[in-house]
């Protein structure tokens, strides 16, 4: 009787998934092997940025553990854009923060197969694994801008047109045309001066097209919109003495209640609002006061989740002091009308926080998911340090709340123009929420000063001073106001000014760090 067969050792591992960021240097390198002295390569901060903003469109095919294939894509609305466009204008010159979650469209913007693995189907794996995104996502077309490497050949001869027309007869082989008609993809156009430096397909790209015959028209949560408002309250708070935590669930109620009945979206607290209960504890010494404060952490989760899911308001929750492995962190929550919550840990610490609480900085940069789209949370001291809101900004966010206490107009001034700063520099939105009154008798929260606003662009289509709406400084009451995010969209892309758009990336860029490695 034979020995059976070991099979194993004539197995080869193939794998195609997402790229991940350890795999970037054998991108790069893979890129330089595909494509020797025809086209600027991607940098490495290109690459992060496509891994931040849209993961699920970054594929890669492994042989045996090595890349031997990749591509890159984002979504848009093609709509939105000129059949005319250049490679660096749908792609926001290699970064994608162009990627719109809610587009119609997935958008091809490289394949590259290693040369020595290119009769293994590696390309078709790719291309497949991107139709099966845009089924996954009803999607209703990939539109892609094709290089047709093989016409520098021809140049002499005949022109683009007539190359991709003999091309499309099989007259001519061209080794990226050919495959995406292969793969099922009609030529749209042919668009000139598309990747300047594609010398061997002289500037030129075919517009080319793969139609989702799956896509649902009528069951796609994306459609066109005039207008998108969302209701913003912003709760300037009266920190007062009260005796039990019940006294300040009434007086937080009341406001939710008030922002319920305006029929908002979004009800923001101030900073720190729960040492307010401060004044009902014994604790005089500030340190452990904040330990005695963490204790109602758990009342003051439930008390917010309780009031985001009854009075159907997604809630910023202020701030809180938390504990956690004997450390004390300052946190905001955000208690979604779902029930469902999120938190934003305080990532800058002001001296004064380190001095008398020796509070400990958060390491996460969060960007939170809502039924009015992605917004962050930055809290009061995180607003004034621009790199922040520039990544929450590229990771989609569209609204930016800020919780703050200031002790002074100096202080509140800080918050209040870098605000609106953040919101024109990133074309956002900001609100923030700021605490009144006085807590006498509680060491380090003895004084408030605010005036709580909601902030916009500075461009024709936004109000005049890039103001919705502001409080009367110092007085218990809150604003309401709509920020419409449909204007915000339109305006990225024809305002006055286009700042995200417009930004030099070739010279500068901000690169947020794993803090995990």
């Amino acid at each position: 009787m034979s020995n059976e067969i070991d099979v194993s050792k004539f197995e080869k591992k193939i794998e195609l998934r997402n790229i991940e960021f350890q795999d970037l240097d054998e991108i790069l390198a893979l890129q330089k092997i595909c494509f020797p002295n025809n086209m600027e390569p991607w940098t490495r901060e290109q690459l992060e940025s496509h891994l931040r903003i849209f993961p699920e469109g970054q594929f890669c095919v492994t042989y045996e553990g090595e890349i031997v294939g990749s591509c890159s894509s984002l979504m848009v609305n093609f709509d939105e854009y000129d059949d005319k466009h250049t490679w660096d204008e749908i792609t926001d010159k290699g970064y994608i923060t162009n990627h719109d979650p809610e587009g119609f469209n997935l958008y091809g913007i490289e394949v590259m197969v290693h040369p020595e693995f290119r009769r293994m189907k590696i390309g078709a794996r790719l291309y497949e694994a991107r139709k099966e995104l845009a089924e996954q996502k009803n999607l209703k077309s990939i539109i892609l801008g094709g290089r047709i490497p093989n016409y520098h050949k021809y140049e002499n001869e005949m022109t683009p047109r007539e190359y991709v027309k003999e091309v499309i007869q099989h007259n001519i082989y061209d080794p990226v045309l050919t495959f995406q008609l292969m793969n099922g993809f009609t030529v749209m156009r042919l668009n000139k001066s598309y990747l300047p430096d594609d010398k061997q397909s002289k500037a030129y790209a075919t517009l080319m097209e793969w139609n989702n015959v799956d896509f649902i028209p009528n069951k796609t949560k994306k459609y066109f919109k005039t207008s998108e408002p969302v209701r913003i309250t912003a709760i300037q708070y009266m920190m007062k003495t009260i005796d039990s935590f019940e006294d300040f669930a009434t007086q937080v109620e009341y406001y939710t209640d008030v922002a319920s009945d305006q029929g908002s979206d979004f009800a923001v607290f101030p900073e720190l609002l729960t040492t307010q209960l401060l004044s009902f504890c014994e604790e005089k010494s500030p340190s452990s006061a904040i330990r005695r404060l963490t204790e109602f952490t758990e009342q003051y989760i439930e008390l917010f989740t309780n009031l985001a899911v009854r009075y159907n308001v997604n809630i910023i929750g202020g701030s809180h002091f938390v504990e956690e492995d004997g450390d004390i962190y300052n946190v905001a929550y955000l208690f979604r009308r779902d029930g469902t919550i999120d938190k934003q840990y305080k990532l800058h610490i002001t001296p004064n926080e380190r001095k008398w609480w020796g509070i400990s900085p958060g390491d996460q940069i969060q960007v939170f998911d809502t039924d009015c789209g992605k917004i962050a949370i930055l809290i009061c001291y995180d607003i004034e340090f621009p790199e922040l809101s520039r990544i929450v900004t590229d990771q989609g966010a569209k609204i930016i709340f800020t919780p703050f206490c200031t002790e002074d107009r100096q202080g509140y001034l800080r918050v209040r123009y870098c605000s609106q700063a953040r919101a024109i520099e990133n074309e956002i939105y900001t609100a923030i929420a700021g605490t009144v009154g006085n807590l006498s008798q509680v060491e380090n929260m003895d004084i408030q000063y605010a005036q709580s606003g909601i902030f916009t662009p500075s461009d024709f289509a936004f109000p005049r001073d890039g103001i919705v709406g502001e409080c009367h400084p110092n007085i218990e009451t809150v604003v309401v106001g709509d920020v419409d995010l449909e204007i915000l969209r339109r305006q990225r892309k024809t305002g006055s000014v286009t700042l995200l758009r417009d930004r030099r990336l070739d010279l500068y860029s901000v690169v947020q760090k794993d803090k995990s490695k």
